[in-house]
This record gives structure tokens, sequence and C-alpha cells, in this order.
């Protein structure tokens, strides 16, 4: 700007002083911003030159990195999974001298619904991670379908393990129905909201301006957070994973949100071996096992029903939630033993509970 006004002031003058003609004067104007304008570009093409190369060096470090988990020399394709996992006696802790878990064991039949709970830092997740073999264990063996992870392909594992749902939930730049496909590339416009459907997200999908074709932003920031989850169970539901892990995913989820979907998460949990964890109790009720996981293993395992009965760490849990429900529910449905002052002193009496639960809104 400095040099443009430059310019003009000495063209002035000699027009002034020596005759120069303003045609020849806005000529030689134009002319030295012809020369200078290559000139800024190489340079501005230079600048980000290098700060691509910067990137693309970070880049590359990442994908030069060896993963520490690798196939073993003579690994082979894992055939179709049918879901039965078996820990036998397995140690593993993240620090060599600290073990998370301690000659863990336990059958997990095909179909089968289990849960797990515990205080946080127990190992519930470790477990479900060791699943997937993205650590490798210190002592004993994992089998899945009586097959060592160890002796099966990476790829081939995990590619049928594709249900892993964190409370994290990424969506990726694009349209809503490109986000679900990313669980099946493959899949038809049919598909993708049968997937939906079946988890009660297609009538909010509907009313978003392009229904399906509704562009999002990275992470899905347009969304709610319990939108954002209806779409992550959506693309795991239309992946159709053999085995199934649900790590938290309705945390994120209100209440009120999380009946609407509970439908959907039981057809995604139908047929298919599953591992639930979850803090909020109520959401695991159904599951055909539970394992209070802690200190170091697995220190209780049954259904709810029976837990319950047996009053032990998952009652403790359950309680500690439950109480002032459950005192509220008692008083709506007069039971005045919960009311008793030596009833609120000791646990609540479990031999309520069926009726109460019986009662419970749903």
């Amino acid at each position: 700007m400095l040099e443009q006004h430059l310019y003009f002031f000495i063209g002035v003058r000699l027009n002034q002083t020596e005759g120069l003609e303003v045609g020849t004067l806005i000529a030689f104007t134009a002319y030295i911003s012809m020369f200078w304008n290559p000139i800024m570009n190489l340079s501005n093409f230079y600048n980000q030159l290098i700060t691509n190369l910067a990137g693309a060096e970070r880049i590359f470090e990442i994908l030069d990195i060896e993963p520490d988990i690798k196939d073993e020399a003579e690994a082979v394709t894992m055939p179709e999974i049918t879901g039965k996992v078996t820990f036998d006696a397995v140690t593993f802790g993240y620090d060599p001298k600290i073990n998370v878990l301690e000659d863990v064991s336990f059958t997990i039949d095909p179909g089968e619904t289990i849960a797990l709970v515990g205080p946080t830092g127990a190992g519930k997740t470790t477990i479900v991670n060791l699943i997937s073999r993205f650590y490798e264990i210190n002592h004993g063996q994992i089998q899945i379908d009586n097959n060592n992870i160890k002796d099966v392909s990476i790829e081939s594992l995990r590619s049928q393990m594709g249900g892993i749902m964190t409370q994290d939930t990424f969506l990726f730049s694009g349209t809503i129905k490109d986000n679900i496909r990313y669980g099946k590339l493959d899949a038809s416009d049919d598909e993708i909201i049968a997937a939906a459907k079946a988890v009660s997200a297609h009538e909010f999908i509907l009313e978003c301006p392009d229904g399906y074709d509704t562009n999002l932003n990275e992470r899905g920031t347009k969304l709610s957070v319990g939108q954002r989850q209806l779409i992550a169970f959506a693309r795991t539901m239309l992946s159709c994973p053999k085995i199934l892990i649900l790590d938290e995913a309705t945390s994120s989820i209100d209440t009120h949100t999380e009946r609407m979907v509970q439908k959907g998460i039981e057809e995604l949990l139908l047929g298919r071996t599953s591992f639930v964890i979850a803090h909020r109790l109520s959401t695991i009720k159904n599951a055909d096992r539970i394992f209070v996981v802690d200190d170091k293993g697995i220190l209780e395992s049954g259904s709810h029903d029976d837990l319950i009965q047996e009053g032990g760490s998952y009652y403790d849990l359950y309680m500690a939630q439950f109480k002032k429900k459950v005192l509220q529910k008692a008083h709506d449905l007069k039971l005045s033993h919960y009311h008793d002052k030596d009833s609120q002193d000791t646990k609540l009496k479990s031999m309520y509970e069926p009726t109460i639960m019986e009662n419970w809104p749903q």
C-alpha cells in the first residue's frame, strides 16, 4: 500500500515537471504489480510447502511406528466366529511389576450377554481389550471358539469384532448416511435405514434438514451427545459383529433417551456374544451373567437376581445407586417395613425388591 502511494506521488511530480502522461503512469503501476505478484505467490507457495512438509514428516513418523502387537510367524486366519470366549488363568499388568488381573478364568457361551461392573480401575475395560488383543497377556491363554487368539492374524480377529463402542463416539465430516455406512461400506440405503430404525435413530434423522443426507461437521458438533450415540449404535448394528463390546456406551445418554433406545440395544445384543461395561446398573439387569470385577479378579458371577439374593458386592453397588429410589417406591407401595429405623440401619431386605421392581415405572 505504501509503495502505491509512493508511485503515485512520484508520478504526479513527474507529470508536473517532466510532462509524464497519466496513461504512462497507470501503465507503469500495472507493470509493477504484474512483476511483483508472481514473486509474492512464489513466496507464499514456499511457506505453504514448508508447512506441509512439516505435517507430512509427522504423518510419516506415525506410519513408520512398528506396532507392539504383531502376528506370530505362523499365524492363521481366524475362522468365522460363533462367539465362545474363554479366559484360562489369565494374568496381565500394564506395568510388569503390577498386575491388574491375576489368574482370571471364565467361559462365555455363544450369544451370551455378560455385564462387567465394579469400581473404576478394577480391570473391566482391560478384560475386553485383551479379547481384542490390544495387549499381550503375561500368563495364561485367551481363546475364541477354542482358537488361541495369539495363533490367528490380528486382522482376521478384529474384523469379526467390529462392534466396539465407547462413550466417546467419533463422527466424520460427511452425511449422516455416510457415517452409518462406515459400519459396512457396501451397505444399501435400505440396510442403513433398517439399522437406524432398529436403534430408534430413524425419527430424529428424518427431522434433520436433509434427512439422511444432512451434512455433519467433524465429530458431529451439530448433534446432541445422545444423537451422536444413536448414530454410532446404527453404525454398529449395520456391521453385524460376532462379538459386541459396549464400554459405557450409554453413559452420555440421559435416562429418557436411554429408555427410548433400550429396545434397539436389545436388538443389538440379540444373537451375539456381548460384553457390556456400565456404571449405571439399570442398563445391565437383563444380562445373562454379571461379573463383579475387583481385587485383580472376578469376585462374583451370576444373574442380577442371584447376586441380589447373595447380598455381596453387587448388592452393595446396586443398593448404593437405588436406595433413595427404592425407599420412595416403597413409600408409594406402602411397604412400611422399608421405613423402619432398624431396616434403614441394615441392608434393605431383598425380599421386597421383586415387588418393588415389578411395579417400577418402565
